[in-house]
């Protein structure tokens, strides 16, 4: 995870051997990333959760959903990546079946078990890995006032709506029990803010904001995130990304394309005080985000006829 992860959670930079080569080794024309992998790269690490509810393992199980797996199916379902590359001159493109047939139909399979990965229980807690709209039944020590220990209990219905800055969750009680729920915060320490029926809760960095009391029906959760624009760098020994820098908001990581730019990417740089901010457009795939900021490009008009000069290109 330290050493051989790509960015957007996917595994296996190699087409030769469909596997690892040595640490710190992550092209990215040229990488595998097989969409299935990041398929497991999310199973393995929510199985992780389950034996030691640490955040670590939600973050990268949420970073392989919405960037190593999401990507690979196109909007209409009907075409699909098989790998990966994190840039391309072009040439690759989602396809319609594959002679070996193995990551479509994995896609659809965790599509359609997508709610496992988003909450997670004890006999005591109810987690909150991934925040998504939805329900969820489930039963705390069998402590209601309305159904026998054993019985599966609607405790809660979850919604999100964008905010300007970040992310706003609320989850709902739907039935009396006695409990701990615990709200995931990233790592990276983005701030947060919950608050509980009016009960103000104070940030725990870097881990599980967890709430213990007595809960009633109509009870809620308000749960608040902010979800800056990241500027997010490579270990100085993966030699592919020195010099580069990646920009991601809460779980997605953003790309470039050449079509919405004139100049070629390869020119394009981003300066160290370029202010990124971010924007909502609800007219863009029913709901979009993007990012909004400066950029500068290398002017090639004096190289035409060079290869090599002793003039740094600016």
């Amino acid at each position: 995870m330290y050493r051989k992860l790509y960015i957007t959670g996917g595994i296996g930079p190699s087409a030769h051997n469909e596997g690892f080569t040595q640490p710190f080794d992550l092209p990215n024309e040229t990488a595998y990333a097989e969409n299935l992998c990041s398929h497991w790269t999310g199973i393995w690490n929510h199985r992780m959760l389950q034996l030691d509810c640490d955040r670590r393992y939600a973050d990268v199980m949420e970073r392989a959903l919405y960037n190593g797996v999401i990507s690979g199916v196109s909007l209409d379902g009907e075409k699909f990546f098989y790998e990966n590359p994190l840039a391309s001159l072009g040439n690759h493109h989602r396809q319609a079946w594959f002679d070996c047939a193995c990551c479509p139909p994995n896609l659809a399979r965790i599509l359609a078990s997508l709610g496992e990965y988003i909450y997670s229980q004890s006999d005591t807690d109810l987690a909150v890995h991934l925040y998504v709209q939805g329900t969820a039944s489930t039963q705390l020590g069998g402590q209601c006032d309305h159904a026998p220990p054993g019985d599966a209990l609607p405790v809660g219905r979850g919604s999100q709506h964008h905010l300007g800055y970040g992310l706003a969750y609320q989850l709902w009680i739907e039935a009396a029990l006695t409990g701990l729920v615990s709200f995931s915060t990233p790592v990276s320490e983005r701030r947060s803010h919950l608050s509980s029926s009016g009960w103000i809760h104070k940030q725990q960095a870097g881990c599980y904001l967890r709430i213990e009391r007595v809960w009633k029906p109509g009870d809620s959760v308000h749960f608040e995130m902010d979800m800056p624009v990241e500027r997010i760098y490579a270990h100085p020994d993966v030699r592919q990304d020195r010099g580069m820098v990646a920009l991601q908001r809460g779980p997605l990581v953003f790309c470039l394309k050449q079509v919405d730019n004139s100049a070629p990417l390869q020119h394009i740089y981003l300066p160290e005080d370029a202010d990124m901010t971010s924007q909502f457009d609800p007219d863009v795939l029913s709901g979009m985000v993007s990012i909004n900021g400066p950029a500068l490009a290398v002017d090639a008009s004096d190289w035409r006829e060079t290869l090599y000069s002793t003039a740094l290109p600016v």
